[in-house]
């Protein structure tokens, strides 16, 4: 089972999550603040955060935000919010789920069951796993380091994803639903989502869209890494 974290101000729901969580096999710790939060995954393990928006002392997406800042554990957001356009700036901003309130226990548990597989079955495959080069890129998926030309890349948890899984296939156009599916966990989505990633990823590559060295986006078909081509002598 897994190693939770409820951060939920309101005592009747917290009481209701951590009984239920527990009851499932799950060890649960609870806070009722973002601070309190910071706090908690700064000092111990959790396989899994439940971080509710409505929080007293800081709005629950500014959370998100310093929590990415500090730890790659998967969020699941939970929240009476029900914007779409809030979903997919939270779910670019590094949550790997959303539940809007109210939800079942069970689908909450059901939820948390796919993270926990998705983070776990990643892991595995990273762990026997060795560098991966690309031109002047160098990417350790055991320590989730990049480096282009030897300088470290400042990377965010989803873009580090994204650059990992493009260049274990170097050369090769993946298609838009294959990156929502592998490395968003997602079978549907807005290409938005991916277009904002990988605008985010060019720029610390040093390139454009318009003027590509690794990043080539094919209209209509997918993106693919590669190296960049030689230019010719003249």
């Amino acid at each position: 089972m897994a190693r939770v974290l409820v951060v939920e101000d309101d005592q009747f729901v917290r009481s209701a999550l951590i009984r239920h969580l527990t009851e499932a096999g799950h060890t649960v710790r609870s806070v009722g603040t973002a601070l309190e939060a910071l706090r908690e995954v700064a000092h111990l393990p959790f396989d899994v955060v439940i971080l509710d928006l409505g929080l007293p002392d800081l709005d629950g997406s500014e959370a998100l935000k310093m929590l990415r800042g500090i730890t790659d554990v998967p969020v699941i957001i939970a929240t009476a919010r029900d914007d779409e356009a809030e979903i997919v700036r939270l779910l670019n901003a590094g949550a790997d789920d959303y539940l809007t309130k109210p939800f079942s226990v069970d689908h909450l548990s059901a939820r948390i069951a796919a993270v926990l597989r998705r983070t776990r079955a990643a892991a595995a495959e990273a762990a026997p796993s060795s560098v991966i080069r690309v031109g002047g890129l160098a990417i350790d998926p055991l320590r989730r380091l990049a480096e282009l030309d030897g300088a470290q890349l400042d990377l965010t948890r989803r873009e580090f994803d994204l650059l990992a899984f493009l260049a274990g296939r170097p050369g090769v156009v993946v298609p838009r639903r294959e990156l929502l599916a592998e490395v968003w966990q997602q079978s549907y989505g807005d290409d938005q989502t991916i277009d904002v990633h990988l605008s985010w990823l060019r720029r610390k590559l040093g390139e454009t869209a318009a003027k590509p060295r690794y990043l080539h986006t094919l209209r209509g078909v997918g993106v693919k890494l590669e190296p960049p081509r030689t230019e010719p002598l003249s």
